[in-house]
């Protein structure tokens, strides 16, 4: 019986979750394609944990409906729907093998003793920890633990698995480790993935598809580049990275800004509203450029190893550079501001 190869997808339809006052989720839909790496991202209470047990069945939603491959699955129990949930804190028996680990699950269901040996075996393969399944869970790494943790959903052979935060425990280095590992085995099984994270480095990382969550709603979702170079509103533009937000009034098509007259590729919708644009995005140059020049004064300058940061007055602008660019504090420098690298928000 093979673990790979289930591609089904999953929708959220106009779900709503309420407690007592607050509410968590608030009217939500959602289409995650079959095979997808979908993450829901957000602060902490934005409600993309409790979206995530709505559809693990661990939360009942107070109205909507979760769908799986086309069946409603609203009212189905959480273990009898076709799919798993790793927690962020894997929560693996200590006095028990990994193989045990794994097996837990089929054995309590009273899985034939050749199956479970064989899917086990299966699981373990795919996220290459043969070799350790007589160690015991508490003689592993934490990168190792959430591979166990993945092997003991994957072997119950769900067809949407869904992540809560599973690597928000590992320090930095193993994160990133980790991040490579889990979008290589997504690749491998072709399942659907849902992650939920707040962490907007790992989501750019792993995902197909990002959802933006803040308040109970998704404020906007696509693509990691769509999101991020072209986000639809402040709070998008700053959570997912930094981002220089430049106030902008418009009138007969003339944009005067908090630094300047500048020229967009677009035109927009508002009178008074916001410009956005990536510190990496403004360019650097030694004399006035044609088009969208801002002189300016560096004010400080934040050495960040593979970059340097420089925030700088009018503004005050943030620009990104490499490090071997090297400008004292108070000296000036002119900037271009790319049309096409300014983003009209919608707020």
């Amino acid at each position: 019986m093979s673990i790979s190869g289930n591609k089904t997808g999953l929708s959220i339809k106009n779900v709503v979750k309420t407690f007592g006052n607050l509410t968590a989720v608030a009217d939500t839909s959602l289409d995650i394609r079959p095979g997808e790496f979908f993450t829901l991202l957000g602060p902490s209470g934005c409600g993309k944990t409790t979206l995530l047990r709505i559809i693990a069945g661990l939360e009942m939603a107070d109205s909507g409906r979760v769908m799986l491959g086309g069946e409603d699955i609203s009212a189905v129990p959480a273990n009898k729907r076709q799919v798993n949930i790793v927690f962020q804190s894997y929560a693996l028996f200590p006095h028990l093998t990994v193989f045990e680990n794994v097996a837990f699950g089929l054995r309590s269901r009273k899985v034939a003793r050749e199956e479970i040996d064989q899917r086990v075996a299966e699981a373990l393969a795919m996220v290459d920890l043969t070799a350790m399944a007589k160690r015991y869970a508490n003689q592993m790494s934490g990168g190792q633990q959430q591979r166990v943790a993945l092997a003991r959903a994957l072997v119950n052979l769900p067809e949407v698995l869904l992540l809560d935060e599973p690597m928000s425990a590992l320090d930095a280095r193993l994160r990133a480790q980790v991040q490579l590992e889990l979008k290589r085995l997504h690749q491998k099984l072709g399942q659907t993935f849902i992650l939920v994270t707040h962490d907007q480095a790992e989501a750019l990382v792993v995902s197909d598809r990002i959802a933006v969550m803040n308040q109970g709603r998704i404020i906007q979702s696509g693509t990691p580049e769509e999101i991020y170079e072209y986000p639809n509103c402040a709070f998008v533009a700053n959570f997912l990275g930094a981002a220089n937000l430049i106030s902008a009034c418009c009138d007969n098509g003339c944009v005067e800004t908090s630094v300047g007259k500048l020229k967009l590729a677009g035109a927009p919708c508002w009178n008074k509203g916001t410009l956005s644009i990536r510190p990496e995005r403004i360019q650097i140059r030694s004399e006035a450029p044609v088009c969208n020049g801002i002189k300016a004064k560096v004010v400080e300058t934040i050495y960040q190893g593979n970059s340097v940061e420089f925030l700088l007055e009018p503004g005050p602008l943030r620009v990104k550079a490499k490090p071997d660019r090297r400008f004292a504090l108070g000296e000036e420098l002119w900037l271009e501001l790319p049309p096409e690298r300014l983003v009209i928000l919608n707020d």
